[in-house]
Parts: C-alpha cells; structure tokens; sequence
C-alpha cells in the first residue's frame, strides 16, 4: 500500500488511542482536547485488565476497550503508545483496517518502509507511509531535532557528541513510583549521608541497573552493538534517518538521572562549515517548537510544548564546533505532542488537498 494523500479523510475524524491509560496516553487525549483536534468519535484501548475502565473526554466517559481482542474498522487515525510487542503485533492490523497509524515505540522506527516523523523536522517524509505507519523518535532524540535540523542546514552537521540526563518519566508510570519510594525511603539517610558518610539504604535496584534515588544510572537498559546501550543506539540510528544523514557520526551516553519529568541534552556538535555561536543563536531564535533561554532545564521544560535550548558556545577542540544544552518535556514533546503534531500534518495536508 502507497500511501500518498488521504482522500477518505473526512472533515471530522475517528480516532482511537491504544494504551490509553498510560502516561502518554493520558496527555495524548489532554492535547487532542487542548490542541481542539477534529474528533468526530473517540475509542480507547488498553490491555485486558484496564478494559472496561471508564475515561472521561470531552465532558463524557468512554469506556476502554481490549485492544488485543477489539474490531479496528472505520477509525481514521490510530495513536499509539503501549510498547513495542503490542505495535508489532497490533499496529499492521489498524492500518490493514484502514487507518493510519502513528505510533510511540521503537518498533518500526527502523523499517525504512515507515516515516520516522519529528513535525518541524522532515514533515515531508509523509508524502508517502507505505504500510500505513508512522513512527514517533524516541524522546531524548525528539529533543535534539528541532535544534539540530537549523543548524545542519545552515552548516552541514558532521559530528554528534551527546551526553543525555533522562527523567524517570521516560520509563513510564513503573520509572515515577521508583524515584517516589527511594525518595520517600533515602531522604533521612541522605542527610546522614552529607553529614556522616553513612550508608544510605534505597532497597534493591529496580528497573535500572542501579537505584535512581538521589543517584544517576550511566547504564541505562541493556547493551548492545560495541558496549553502547539501546537507548544510545536509537538515539544514533533516529538521528541519522530524521536527518537523512546515513553517515553521521554519533556517540552518545545516556544517563538515567532522578527528575521526574524533562530529557536534557549536553551536545558537543561538528560541522563541516563555519557557524559561530551567534549565528547559531540567531537561527534557533527563529527555529520552529524551539525557545532560546540561558539556562535551559527540565523544570522550566516541563508542561511545554516547545524544546528550550542555551549553553550555546564555541567547542576549540575541533574544526567548527559547537557546544550546547537542550531540554525538552519527555513526556508532550518527547511523545504525545509531536504524535499529534503528525496527526495535524496529515489533515492540514488533505484540506489542502481538497481546497486545490
């Protein structure tokens, strides 16, 4: 299937959300609601356990529906956000049932028949969605793109150095309870700890290799190609593809670190010609989704919908090279907001289409 306008889209849409009740999830349907998203009905879907909870919408409840089990037919648009097992088994089926899928894992980011979509970035990679699937970047790499694609553009980008601090929020609602319990669990002893050089007991490692509580985890999930973990390998691969840079250099580190919400970015970046801090300054002041700020940081990000960026300076130690910092709300921006950003790319597209 060649997907290159969308002709059955009517002027209202059915839509459904699966893993709804999820962090993402739920502010996915806060921006449809906030972002007045053109709804003619709504379905929600969950695994079997959450079916039957009723959400409330648009001053009604509507119950959720068991995604593994429910008829997808005649919903137009399709948000995902439920893991990368449930995507790969489910989303080929919503989209053979016709509607376009637009999904939050890191399933088909790789499948170079599935756009892999930042909104500001490459929104022309949706001229054609050859399975009927969108993909969402991973958070921290969403982050990174509307700040680096300006710059790219006005200086060619060469190199990418990134050192990421990444909120416990990342790892859905599991990753916020941890940091909550070894908070509730380590502040008496963290106190002792600066005064005494006492041992603070957090419990056992969850989730992460190490405890998140008044802590940083350098190893963030499982390792992979070269000693480099998952997580820094998306960040390379989604880097090189929403880019279409199949050759760019890319190290990054990606650091666990206890904040509740809002990815940083500490990016050492080379390019192939002169751009001096000024003029990048210059052309992230006019970027779209970006805000220049001198000190960008998760608290500020938080609740926002664009990237925030400062810390822009000179890096000597190579040949045109800039340093930076760059924070994003991992949660709006990071997933539900640039998925239903695609969404509205889509529909702008085909009231265009229609209007010529």
């Amino acid at each position: 299937m060649i997907v290159t306008h969308f002709s059955t889209f009517p002027a209202r849409l059915n839509v459904g959300i699966v893993g709804a009740t999820g962090l993402v999830g739920s502010m996915m349907l806060a921006l449809l609601a906030e972002r007045a998203f053109p709804i003619a009905s709504l379905r929600l879907f969950a695994s079997a356990r959450s079916a039957g909870k009723p959400v409330s919408f648009g001053g009604q409840d509507i119950l959720v529906e068991d995604a593994a089990t429910a008829d997808f037919s005649g919903l137009d648009i399709v948000f995902f956000s439920a893991g990368g097992s449930t995507s790969r088994g489910l989303a080929p089926r919503v989209a053979a049932a016709g509607a376009i899928v637009i999904d939050n894992s890191s399933a088909w980011r790789s499948d170079p028949d599935v756009p892999l979509v930042v909104a500001e970035v490459n929104p022309h990679a949706l001229d054609i969605i050859p399975k009927g699937i969108v993909a969402n970047p991973n958070c921290t790499t969403m982050a990174a793109m509307p700040v680096l694609k300006p710059l790219h553009r006005a200086a060619g980008l060469k190199r990418l150095i990134a050192s990421t601090y990444q909120a416990v929020s990342g790892g859905g609602m599991e990753g916020v309870e941890i940091l909550q319990d070894q908070i509730a669990r380590g502040a008496d002893g963290c106190a002792a700890l600066a005064q005494q050089g006492d041992a603070v007991d957090l419990g056992e490692a969850r989730k992460w290799t190490v405890p998140i509580g008044f802590n940083v985890v350098p190893l963030n999930y499982v390792l992979g190609e070269e000693g480099y973990t998952e997580e820094e390998l998306k960040l390379r691969d989604e880097s090189r593809k929403i880019l279409e840079l199949p050759d760019l250099a890319v190290s990054g580190t990606c650091v666990r670190v206890p904040v509740f919400t809002g990815h940083a970015l500490s990016l050492n970046l080379q390019f192939e010609r002169p751009l001096s801090a000024e003029q990048a300054l210059g052309l992230l002041g006019q970027a779209p989704g970006v805000v220049v700020t001198e000190v960008p940081n998760p608290l500020d990000a938080t609740g926002k919908d664009p990237v925030f960026v400062g810390r822009v300076r000179r890096d000597p130690t190579v040949a045109h090279g800039l340093a930076l910092f760059v924070v994003g709300d991992n949660l709006r921006k990071g997933a539900a907001l640039n998925a239903v950003q695609i969404a509205e790319v889509l529909v702008s597209r085909e009231k265009a289409r229609q209007a010529a």
